[in-house]
């Protein structure tokens, strides 16, 4: 068994910037230290980027853009590339999965598992090169004006993109960004999160050893303030961002405003429906697991759970007692069910929303607290709240931990109303035995994936969310869409 305080760090220059396909000196002494979530150590330490190593990386990323080989490069050649990534990425996979748990929390033996998730969707983007339609012929509409009788349908690159990264699962949202980046012809400027910067410094040191073209990828660590200079900056042509719904309502904001072009992932107030026939402890079992996963720190967590008023106290008990059972603990112990928060911030803003719980009304029925066997790391117990209305703060706000609230509805409909009654809509799931039901209520929650008898995501169709959960989709054919442009060609004759 590995120990958490067996602590080894794989990367190299993290005292540095990948721009223009070098490691580049910081333009200050400024650094940002990497706190260990399991022991609350500093880990390692990394430069945190200032206002002209922003404009470094954009210049890079624009002149390979626009004077570079990459966009001219077929996409057969590209895929060559990302097949090459791919296999480096599982040559580094026990490097990531040392890194992970130590930065955001995650179990190890959860990181081993999605681990061969990266290597896969750079695999299935390079699959698209020989498949993807970029280029087809159309009949043109018929015209007064002579020729032009030949029409052709072209996606292109957008051109330069940055692509901002959050601290709960770096790597695979980094992955999920740039593969699909890459294919089409982009350069990407790879802006990665001050609490979790580790991932971006695996995917540059690769992007160096398979010998993508300087500039194609380049990766700096930023605060807000010089990260918003990747937003205004009128030469970064989109804006691919996974974060808060806050922070996608500022980046939304500048980007409409220049008119460029952008996708938003945010965040989650998600509902699981249980309706009256479903199999209630196997409904609470699957919800318990499903938040252990990354100590619920993920944006699709199910943590608004729906129940039939007559059996609410009884899915309480049963949801309580599936959650209070996971054992929580060193993430590397195999052992281990759920392991701490990712940072002291995030602790702090899980423990504000349980006492908002209580001060509410809301029934604190287990957890609720700090697990009192570990003295050290930004742990916090699996929490279940019963009796709580869709009015109460945990009830619309994303709290971003495992905390769970039950609450209770009249009938079918009134358990829609509540699901739909949030101005999120990224995720949901339907607990029923009959999957015609499943089917139906599914079809009627406003939501970007809904599942049936637990939490599920795929990014291998799409993902993404209704409201203000986003703007866009991410993984599958659908998330190569935003990385192309739409140009038709009308000519007098084919060429």
């Amino acid at each position: 068994m590995t120990l958490a305080s067996e602590t080894k760090m794989s990367l190299r220059h993290t005292d540095r910037f990948f721009i223009g396909g070098e490691w580049v000196e910081p333009s200050s002494a400024s650094q940002i230290d990497v706190i260990d979530s399991n022991s609350e150590q500093l880990y390692f330490s990394v430069a945190e980027a200032q206002a002209p190593d922003m404009d470094r990386a954009i210049t890079a990323a624009r002149e390979a853009f626009d004077r570079g080989p990459w966009p001219k490069m077929s996409h057969s050649e590209r895929a060559g590339h990302l097949n090459a990534i791919a296999e480096q990425l599982d040559q580094r996979a026990d490097d990531y999965n040392d890194i992970w748990p130590r930065e955001s929390g995650v179990v190890h033996s959860m990181a081993q598992f999605m681990s061969a998730g990266n290597s896969q969707t750079f695999r299935y983007y390079a699959g698209l090169a020989d498949t993807y339609p970029f280029e087809e012929e159309v009949t043109p509409t018929p015209s007064p004006l002579p020729g032009g009788d030949y029409g052709l349908l072209i996606r292109e690159p957008v051109g330069v993109v940055g692509a901002i990264i959050p601290w709960n699962g770096p790597l695979s949202l980094i992955v999920g960004k740039i593969a699909p980046a890459l294919l089409a012809g982009c350069t990407v400027i790879v802006k990665v999160s001050p609490e979790a910067p580790a991932a971006g410094y695996l995917i540059a040191e690769i992007a160096e050893a398979v010998g993508l073209p300087a500039g194609v990828v380049n990766v700096v660590t930023a605060d807000r303030e010089v990260s918003e200079l990747l937003v205004t900056d009128p030469r970064v042509d989109k804006i691919s961002f996974t974060g808060s719904t806050a922070a996608g309502r500022r980046i939304g904001s500048i980007m409409g405003g220049r008119i460029g072009r952008c996708t938003l992932e945010l965040g989650g107030k998600s509902a699981a429906v249980i309706l009256d026939d479903a199999d209630f402890g196997a409904a609470a079992m699957a919800l318990a697991g499903a938040e252990c996963m990354l100590s619920g720190q993920v944006c699709a967590s199910l943590t608004r759970i729906v129940v039939p008023r007559s059996h609410h106290d009884e899915f309480a008990d049963a949801l309580a007692a599936a959650f209070s059972a996971v054992t929580v603990g060193d993430p590397f112990d195999a052992g281990t069910q759920m392991g701490p928060l990712a940072m002291e911030r995030q602790r702090d803003r899980v423990e504000h929303y349980i006492a908002k719980g209580v001060e509410e009304g809301a029934k604190l029925i287990t957890g609720g607290g700090r697990p009192k066997h570990l003295e050290r790391g930004y742990y916090i117990e699996p929490t279940v709240f019963a009796g709580v209305d869709n009015s109460h703060t945990i009830a619309r706000e994303e709290i971003f931990g495992p905390v769970l609230s039950v609450i209770p509805a009249d009938d079918e409909e009134h358990a829609i109303e509540i699901a739909n009654d949030t101005i999120y809509g990224l995720n949901a799931s339907v607990f029923t035995a009959d999957t015609r039901r499943a089917r139906e209520v599914g079809g009627r929650l406003r939501s970007g994936t809904v599942g049936h008898n637990n939490m599920r995501m795929d990014f291998g169709i799409a993902f993404g969310g209704y409201k203000q959960s986003g703007i866009g989709r991410e993984g599958g054919k659908e998330g190569l869409l935003p990385y192309l442009e739409i140009k038709t060609m009308l000519l007098d004759e084919k060429p």
